[in-house]
């Protein structure tokens, strides 16, 4: 039975429609961060600072880990978009089977592995000795959930792929309430639940995740929804290896995206300390702000990479098109609103984190000023990157970030950090977003992304490896994306 998602993206008005589909996005974004805000709130003030340390070092861990499932679960994404847009449900259906099946197994052995090498993870990462065993504690907890963690991940990113970004919505309330209500009942041990400290935090987190899943799942084959398997496609979970292999062909490259962004924010960071306390203080309030400033722009390109998706299976190129310039200009103006309001209040939000130190306020809005505009540009090359990536191409994007964060943004941060002192970093994020902009716009006009060609949606396993074979016109294996 060819079901359909709750939103066709291949029909409709184009800026009505990819609003409608990025809110809901920008909603999960919004409240994935007030969560974990919040918990480290509650961990800070009923355990004190070394356990919210504590927690800090371990989740260092996990957002390692979780880097590599976003490649993997952006490629599932895409390529179910493809096949629900080419009205290929069973084909998208062994998709998500295949993902889902693959991290099930990886899962569950990296949480057996971290639980046996975590004392081995907190050594690496020089975790102080004073909050190591809070910290092991903590770590150990997570581990365990992090099977329940990566599935839902994948389903959210699998429903966004078939058109439905509101159910991952509906389900991410529901765990960060349990989760922000657990934490206090866990920590402190209130009414008949154990006071269990820092790993009561970490079990709220890991209950939240398993009640979040179950509660998905029997809502997805309750209302019959798109990626369900039932029957035969429940053999769909032993991963196909054909199809594997494009999964992890297209989603290594985005998974070290994410990679080469912690690596150079790790290196930014050791050129701010340079500079003294009052600047490191500054650069992380202003790093707060511009987590939220960022999410419209991430938010648009998650929801243009799935309607992309969707319109390429269809063979809808006019409507890419239109979707890419939709999608600039919403980015333009939400993310240049963001900027405005930021700029308006951000002595007001900045002393929520730095008190009453006017040195660290002045540096943190003298920063803010020359930062704070290149998110603009991040914006639009969000859209493009999202476009490109959605036929596949995911190659050059890596190499694009790979220049304009280490040789550009480092690079001068690095050489003119002894000329001109901190103002050589701040400077060189918006030159790092510039070049970042101008290879991107090169590769999205000139670029051979478009060669990519889809194959008919009656053999879907022919049609993963025509994914991988078809990246160069003349056939040959050669990815140039």
């Amino acid at each position: 039975m060819a079901t359909r998602p709750g939103r066709d993206l291949t029909q409709g008005p184009i800026a009505r429609t990819l609003l409608l589909f990025a809110l809901p996005t920008l909603g999960s974004s919004i409240l994935q961060s007030l969560n974990g805000s919040i918990n480290a709130i509650w961990v800070g003030q009923f355990l004190g600072e070394a356990a919210l340390a504590a927690t800090a070092n371990a989740n260092l861990v996990m957002f390692l880990m979780f880097s590599a499932v976003f490649g993997f679960g952006m490629a599932a994404t895409i390529l179910i978009g493809q096949r629900i847009g080419a009205h290929d449900v069973d084909g998208a259906r062994r998709v998500i089977g295949t993902t889902i099946g693959m991290f099930a197994v990886a899962a569950s052995l990296v949480a057996l592995a971290g639980w046996l090498w975590a004392p081995s993870l907190l050594h690496l990462l020089a975790t102080p000795p004073e909050v190591f065993g809070l910290a092991l504690a903590y770590l150990r907890i997570i581990f365990l959930g992090l099977p329940p963690s990566m599935i839902v991940v994948l389903i959210t990113m699998g429903l966004r792929g078939s058109g439905d970004s509101l159910t991952p919505l509906w389900f991410m309330i529901l765990s960060a309430v349990i989760d922000v209500i657990l934490n206090p009942v866990l920590i402190l041990g209130l009414g008949p639940a154990p006071q269990l400290g820092i790993r009561g935090s970490a079990a709220a987190t890991l209950i939240a995740n398993i009640v979040g899943l179950l509660a998905l799942v029997a809502y997805i084959y309750r209302r019959d929804l798109p990626l369900r398997l039932r029957g035969r496609e429940i053999g769909y979970l032993l991963p196909d290896l054909r199809l594997l292999k494009t999964i992890v062909f297209k989603g290594v490259p985005m998974g070290l995206q994410m990679l080469v962004v912690s690596v150079s924010a790790l290196a930014m960071i050791g050129l701010v300390n340079r500079e003294g306390a009052a600047v490191t203080a500054a650069y992380g309030a202003a790093n707060q702000l511009w987590t939220y400033i960022q999410m419209p722009a991430m938010a648009l390109g998650a929801a243009v990479s799935a309607m992309a998706a969707q319109n390429i299976g269809a063979n809808r190129w006019d409507r890419v098109s239109q979707v890419t310039r939709a999608g600039i200009g919403m980015n333009v103006l939400m993310t240049g609103s963001a900027v405005l309001l930021l700029l308006a209040i951000d002595r007001h939000a900045l002393s929520l984190f730095l008190g009453n130190d006017g040195h660290a306020m002045a540096i943190a809005r003298h920063m803010n000023l020359i930062v704070s505009w290149g998110f603009i540009l991040f914006g639009i090359t969000s859209v493009l990157s999202a476009v490109v990536r959605a036929n596949g191409a995911v190659m050059v994007p890596l190499l694009i970030l790979v220049i304009a964060f280490f040789p550009v943004r480092l690079g001068l941060a690095a050489c003119f950090q002894p000329r001109i002192g901190a103002d050589a970093i701040w400077w060189s994020y918006n030159a790092g977003s510039l070049t970042t902009l101008v290879l991107t716009i090169a590769y999205f006009r000139f670029g051979g992304w478009r060669a990519l060609r889809m194959m008919p949606p009656t053999d879907p396993i022919e049609a993963e490896e025509m994914v991988i074979s078809s990246t160069d016109p003349a056939g040959r294996a050669q990815p140039n994306g």
